[in-house]
This record gives structure tokens, C-alpha cells and sequence, in this order.
């Protein structure tokens, strides 16, 4: 019983010190605590702009009310969905779509210039007329869920820029 105990505390140890060795590091929080606040411009109405303000507040960051030269400013130029065709049932009703999710922003850290990013995110939906109501809901979903992505993406970017 003592030697089970003893060669699984051994393997834990060779498998902390292989993963160490080579250099990988779990993510944790986001180096975002460097900044005392953090100033967010875009669309009054932006579900994006929404989604960020939370992330932010929720690493504890002051949301400044106008940009400061000493805080990053982060600067939602454009969002939008497009949706492209990828299949038809027989009768010509469209059966899948592929949602594609564009976003264009600028990070300005102190001292620097801005910088301007882009980046898309894709998911395919598939429709089904006989469930409109169903298929609305799983839509909505879809759409938060890239807002969610695509937040998390930017204040990752945030994060690299300012260490």
C-alpha cells in the first residue's frame, strides 16, 4: 500500500517537473490588473461593448469615462454577422447557414500608437422551418456565445499589449 502511494507522489513529481521543463504554464488570470482603468468606446447599443464592460469589472477594472495617457484605450470600430449559405433542402429552403462573426477594434496603450486588429469567428446553424421558435432560440444562443468569444479574444490581446 506504502509503494502504490509512493510511485503515484513519484509520478506526479516526474510529471510536474516534465511539464515545467518544458516550458508550459497554465493561462490564469490575464495580466490585466496593470492597468488602474481601462477606457471602452463604441456603439451606444453594442452587445459586444456590453459583454467587455462585465469582463472588465469583472477583473476589477475601473471603466474610465473618457481616455487618460496613462490607461489603455480599447476602441470597437465595427461588428457584424453575416450569414452564407452552405446547403438547401430539395424543395430550395435553405437547411444550413454558416455564421460568421467579423470584429475590427483598436488598442491604444500608453505611449504608443493604436493599434488596429480584425478577426473572424465561424459556426454553422442549421435551419429547420418546422422549428422556427427553436431554431430562433438556438440563433440567440449562437450569437451570445460568439460575443462571449470574441470579448474573451480582445481582452487577451488587452492583456499581451500591455506586459
Amino acid at each position: 500500500m506504502n509503494t502504490t502511494k509512493a510511485l503515484r507522489l513519484l509520478l506526479f513529481v516526474v510529471l510536474a517537473w516534465q511539464l515545467t521543463g518544458c516550458g508550459f504554464q497554465l493561462r490564469g488570470q490575464l495580466p490585466l490588473q496593470l492597468f488602474d482603468g481601462v477606457y471602452l468606446q463604441a456603439e451606444r447599443h453594442s452587445e459586444l461593448a456590453t459583454i467587455l464592460r462585465q469582463r472588465l469589472q469583472s477583473h476589477q477594472i475601473v471603466l474610465l469615462n473618457q481616455p487618460e495617457q496613462d490607461s489603455p484605450s480599447v476602441y470597437l470600430l465595427h461588428d457584424s454577422l453575416e450569414r452564407r449559405t452552405l446547403s438547401l433542402f430539395p424543395n430550395g429552403q435553405v437547411a444550413e447557414y454558416e455564421l460568421i462573426y467579423q470584429v475590427r477594434y483598436s488598442i491604444q496603450t500608453p505611449g504608443a500608437e493604436a493599434q488596429v486588429f480584425e478577426f473572424e469567428l465561424f459556426r454553422d446553424y442549421q435551419d429547420d422551418p418546422n422549428r422556427a421558435l427553436a431554431k430562433a432560440r438556438e440563433l440567440e444562443l449562437m450569437l451570445a456565445e460568439l460575443r462571449e468569444q470574441a470579448a474573451q479574444r480582445i481582452l487577451r490581446q488587452l492583456g499581451r499589449i500591455g506586459t
